[in-house]
């Protein structure tokens, strides 16, 4: 998963860097504190351990972004059920939060597993679910800045509806910094 924040990061980084011309001045909104993120970040439902949250704030090409993160899991080995939630704000470059919502759009289900668009509390997100590794993934678009990632490993793709359930998302959607 972190992996896949730091190629979020280097994609809004590189896509900010050539939206700014060299002298101008930065008119882009700061992005929130981790510190009133972290607290959003749910705690591990009964029979779950979880991680120590972190988070941090980044100048990524001459905009800042925060992100903050959880892992969670039941159980020891390989097979352990997993999930992990992040939390990215995004308000610095709002032409990466168009960019990737407008890609959302397209659905395709296969063999090897599915990706469509949904709705959760009338907010614009992405599901997507590979059966040979196991992985189902939610993304949603909150408050247009706040992208929320639910990441599972061997658990079912249905079980994500009950993860970002456990986001209050209509609190995190009216933190603005």
């Amino acid at each position: 998963m972190k992996a896949v924040v730091c190629i979020i990061t280097l994609a809004l980084g590189l896509t900010a860097a050539g939206l700014r011309a060299q002298n101008e001045p930065n008119l882009i909104p700061d992005v929130v504190d981790p510190a009133k993120l972290i607290p959003i970040l749910p705690e591990p439902p009964a029979g779950w351990t979880a991680e120590k949250p972190e988070g941090s704030s980044d100048d990524v090409g001459g905009f800042k972004i925060t992100n903050v993160h959880r892992d969670y899991s039941k159980g020891e080995g390989a097979d352990a059920p997993t999930a992990s939630i992040s939390i990215l704000d995004s308000v610095a470059n709002p032409d990466y939060v168009e960019a990737t919502t407008n890609g959302w759009n397209q659905n395709s289900e296969t063999p090897e597993g599915y990706s469509k668009s949904v709705k959760i509390d009338g907010n614009a997100g992405f599901e997507a679910y590979d059966k040979d590794q196991k992985q189902a993934t939610l993304w949603v678009m909150l408050a247009k800045r706040y992208f929320v990632t639910v990441e599972l490993h061997n658990q079912e793709p249905k079980e994500l509806q009950e993860w970002i359930k456990k986001v209050d998302l209509k609190k995190l959607a009216e933190i603005k910094k």
